[in-house]
């Protein structure tokens, strides 16, 4: 990053801790988190699977490139900010999630924040997660604690100042994180695609602080990497048929013949390859329908 963006990135971040602090201050948090009870509800590990394939989890999580150990993290995600690498979310209970208590780990995955009270980095797409249903989110740690424990430690984050600081965190939720926000489709497509799928994190434009101001699936500019990404409203896919959709989701395949290639094909692997028929059908349905975009 240049000098002046650096500048520019440190006086917004001066002011998002500002308006950060001032939200603690004046009460104003997630009515959800707040009244958090998940006392009555009992997981269903086989539900729980299926929910860490909507929800993108083996992917991120995987270092499986490397060789990594299954959800044992260190991925490495690098960005304009600097790099940052996916956490150890197997059941370990030192360097993983393992003694994690249920409401905690409900916490960080709807608001972003760790069982010590950290923010964490919108890398973790809490802000996709935070629509997720309580029961949902009970399976998936119920599935999560079946997961083989690895020892292994996640590298330190590499970014930038003030980045580096998570409190920064907090100005950056003030400004660009509604912890309740609600989707607006009662449909099963839409409702992957906004929530535990998370397509926006990645095909929604970002702003100079990697605000998603407008969670439009228009592509963006500076994705994963560095890498663009295309964009997946019904106008960019005009000439993809319904087939075309639920086979790409399946497999990968593009319409022309060829194949996805980066990131996506980590996610059709490990996540909408997995997916039911009826599920791929759905998100198909919903992409192609202009509903999220135009």
């Amino acid at each position: 990053m240049t000098a002046r963006v650096l500048t520019r990135v440190a006086a917004l971040l001066v002011l998002a801790v500002v308006v950060g602090y001032w939200v603690v201050a004046t009460g104003l948090h997630s009515e959800r988190v707040a009244s958090l009870d998940l006392s009555s509800l009992t997981g269903d590990t086989r539900e729980g699977e299926y929910v860490a394939h909507t929800a993108g989890c083996v992917a991120c999580h995987t270092d499986a490139s490397n060789g990594g150990s299954f959800l044992a993290g260190g991925v490495a995600f690098n960005t304009p900010f600097g790099t940052l690498y996916s956490p150890n979310i197997t059941s370990d209970s030192r360097t993983g999630i393992g003694d994690w208590s249920l409401t905690e780990f409900a916490t960080a995955m709807l608001a972003g924040v760790s069982p010590e009270g950290e923010h964490y980095y919108p890398a973790f797409p809490y802000t996709s997660y935070s629509v997720m249903s309580d029961q949902e989110l009970v399976d998936l740690k119920a599935w999560l604690d079946t997961v083989e424990p690895v020892s292994q430690v996640t590298p330190r984050h590499d970014l930038v100042w003030p980045l580096s600081n998570r409190s920064s965190m907090l100005g950056w939720k003030a400004l660009f994180f509604d912890p309740d926000r609600e989707i607006q489709t009662t449909d099963r497509g839409g409702y992957l695609v906004n929530g535990p799928g998370h397509c926006a994190e990645c095909h929604a434009s970002r702003n100079r602080l990697g605000g998603v101001a407008d969670r439009a699936l228009v592509g963006n500019l500076r994705g994963p990497d560095g890498q663009s990404v295309p964009g997946i409203t019904a106008s960019d896919l005009r000439n993809w048929t319904q087939e075309d959709m639920e086979l790409f989701l399946e497999v990968g395949i593009l319409p022309d013949g060829d194949f996805s290639g980066g990131h996506m094909t980590d996610v059709i692997e490990y996540s909408t390859g997995l997916l039911t028929l009826e599920d791929r059908q759905a998100i198909a349905r919903y992409l192609l329908s202009g509903a999220n975009g135009s």
